[in-house]
């Protein structure tokens, strides 16, 4: 064998080497990260439709992708400390729900990994979490709700259901924007063209719901109304417990509240969100950027009435709008 044969079979060895040992390399499985300041048991159905979603999409848990969970159970001065314990874990993409406050905290824990919005309640473009709704600008992205619009036609809906409802008890949560904005300016006004007479009630954590229960007894409101916010999500099942348990008619943000016993909900379909979210994914793991991605607002809207819960309660749901909803609980 002559010498210009010899190196030419080794360079032929070396080269063919090298392809295998970069054939062989694992491929990177992108790590989606959720953070949320309520807890597992919670989201466990929201987390669970996205899971459903994405692997419709083709990917599947342990094998193709990854996933990391943070809650804070509650705790919502955890936020920061959270967001930035998956920034040092590299993840790929971060998955924010529960509105403004987790958005922020995990916008301002990283100017570079990915950030999509599961539907935040607020104004993103207001809160300064994105430049516009069609070029977003930064590395956030993904769902806004319509809540403030969507406010009012639930108390009209609402009355819809109960011609007999007068006096609506409202929960909110200080701490959050869209549920100052509802109590001060959206329900009164749809009140007013509606007659009814509404009662607020201050819910800032778990241990003020005991007190307010108490308190509004004394009250006595025939309807209650349950806003979006991390506190209300996290005492899901105590709230629509207390309002079987007071016979009161109920309309919430969120079909979640009436699986769980509520009698009504207006509000986004679920469903589609979970599809969107998967979507949003799919595209950045794909190499699309969040700075170019248009935020998006829900498309389709459900009504969802619990007729088991009406029963329960002694109420009769107009059989026109049970017409209307999009699902009915029997």
């Amino acid at each position: 064998m002559n010498r210009r044969t010899a190196i030419r079979r080794m360079a032929t060895f070396f080269l063919t080497t090298a392809s295998l040992a970069h054939a062989q390399q694992p491929k990177k499985v992108p790590r989606i990260a959720y953070l949320s300041p309520s807890d597992a048991i919670t989201e466990s159905t929201r987390f669970e439709g996205i899971r459903l979603a994405l692997r419709k999409l083709g990917y599947i848990e342990g094998q193709n992708i990854a996933s990391e969970y943070r809650y804070t159970e509650g705790k919502l001065d955890r936020l920061p400390e959270l967001a930035a314990e998956l920034v040092r874990l590299k993840v790929d993409i971060i998955l924010a729900a529960g509105g403004i406050g987790t958005v922020g905290a995990a916008k301002n824990a990283t100017k570079t990994i990915p950030i999509v919005m599961l539907g935040s309640p607020s104004d993103p473009v207001e809160q300064g979490l994105v430049e516009s709704l069609a070029r977003p600008g930064g590395n956030v992205t993904g769902l806004a709700n319509l809540s403030r619009e969507l406010g009012g036609k639930r108390l009209e809906l609402f009355k819809e259901a109960v011609p007999k409802v007068v006096r609506v008890a409202v929960f909110y949560d200080p701490a959050v924007r869209d549920n100052v904005v509802d109590v001060k300016e959206v329900l009164p006004v749809a009140a007013r063209a509606l007659k009814l007479t509404l009662q607020s009630w201050e819910v800032r954590s778990t241990d003020d719901l005991d007190k307010v229960f108490a308190a509004m007894g004394k009250r006595r409101p025939d309807g209650l109304y349950v806003p979006s916010g991390p506190v209300m999500r996290l005492n899901a099942k105590r709230i629509v417990g207390f309002a079987l348990k007071s016979r009161l008619p109920s309309m919430y943000i969120s079909s979640e509240f009436v699986d769980a016993g509520g009698l009504m909900s207006y509000g986004r379909d679920v469903a589609e969100s979970y599809e969107r979210v998967a979507a949003f994914v799919d595209k950045i793991i794909k190499g699309r950027k969040p700075a170019e991605l248009p935020v998006e607002q829900p498309m389709r809207f459900e009504l969802v009435v619990n007729l088991k819960t009406a029963k329960q309660i002694g109420v009769t749901v107009d059989p026109n709008l049970l017409a209307r909803a999009q699902k009915i609980i029997r």
